[in-house]
């Protein structure tokens, strides 16, 4: 997109209204691509969308379908590939950090928001993607058993016709109850853990979070690496889980804050008495915490040969609106 005609403000803009169109799997409006931009940050009306996309018709990156709002163009599909890098890379952890920030559950109360992951399955599916919820949400390789059944009107994600959402508990969910009981918390990596006879040997690959405009769970799902219902079974495999960091002087804090949570049913907190392989060590003032992904539900569904589409990180949702299955 030439500078000479748009600012990079609204360059950015543009670059992000390609995204949502793209990541629609119809055709969309002007104010639905607003609401999307604002959960993205982007405080900007129907009208102001009316005028981007008017500058993008006219560049022919997107067209008209109808009444029902805008689809890509090849033109748009290839300058979506090329556009702003530097912007792609950031707009995950940006979306992380602002889930992080949201996170309101209070672990007296047991009330509050909570960050979840959405996967979509066909409902002729349901009853065998339940069988493989349950057999992850019955290890330890999970951080919480609780689910949630939404419709359409209920996600921030489409859900057609004939299928299902399925909210699990997303494992930012911890990094939100350490920052709101005074832990300042830094997401840093997405990797694969190796379990050997049943206990966590070593993370084989890991992909940091501000390195990458894909989370690196759904790039390791797409890659079919994950073994976790081998895992289950055999107690060896690999299954999913990130690394957060925190000052070394919270230790003591963090250890109280994440039993408590444990106690509510929030757990996944990766145990091994050997510390120099999980990172769990002092090093310049900082310590870093491995916690078992939700999303390795998902993967299991997918081991499965079941069609499941994954959204990590999707939303937040009310921590009692999610029942214990």
């Amino acid at each position: 997109m030439p500078s000479t005609t748009t600012d990079l403000p609204v360059q950015r803009k543009l670059v992000e209204i390609l995204r949502i169109i793209k990541e629609s799997e119809d055709a969309i409006g002007a104010r639905l691509i607003a609401d999307r931009l604002n959960e993205r940050g982007y405080r900007i009306g129907e009208r102001g969308v009316r005028y981007h996309l008017r500058i993008l018709d006219e560049r022919g990156m997107t067209k008209k379908q109808g009444y029902e709002g805008r689809v890509l163009t090849h033109a748009g599909f290839m300058e979506l590939e090329r556009a702003l890098v530097k912007d792609r890379l950031g707009f995950v952890i940006t979306k992380i950090e602002r889930m992080i920030y949201s996170t309101s559950f209070d672990l007296n109360t047991r009330k509050g928001n909570v960050v979840v992951n959405i996967s979509i399955v066909d409902l002729d599916d349901f009853d065998r993607v339940m069988d493989c919820i349950e057999e992850v949400n019955s290890s330890v390789y999970t951080i919480s058993s609780r689910i949630n059944l939404i419709e359409e009107s209920h996600a921030d994600v489409r859900i057609p016709k004939g299928t299902i959402g399925i909210a699990t508990m997303c494992s930012i969910t911890i990094d939100g109850i350490l920052l709101k009981n005074g832990i300042p918390v830094n997401i840093k990596y997405g990797g694969l853990v190796e379990i050997r006879g049943g206990k966590p040997h070593a993370f084989t690959d890991v992909i940091a979070y501000r390195a990458t405009s894909i989370d690196p769970m759904k790039i390791f799902m797409s890659r079919k690496m994950t073994t976790v219902t081998q895992t289950i079974r055999e107690g060896r495999g690999k299954v999913l889980a990130n690394i957060r960091e925190i000052p070394y002087s919270a230790k003591s804090n963090m250890e109280e804050v994440l039993t408590a949570a444990e106690l509510v049913g929030i757990g996944g907190l990766i145990k091994s008495d050997d510390k120099e392989i999980f990172l769990h060590q002092r090093k310049s003032g900082r310590i870093k915490i491995p916690v078992y992904a939700g999303i390795n539900t998902s993967a299991a569904v997918d081991e499965a040969g079941i069609p499941i589409t994954t959204y990590p990180v999707s939303q937040l949702m009310k921590f009692e609106d999610m029942k214990q299955i």
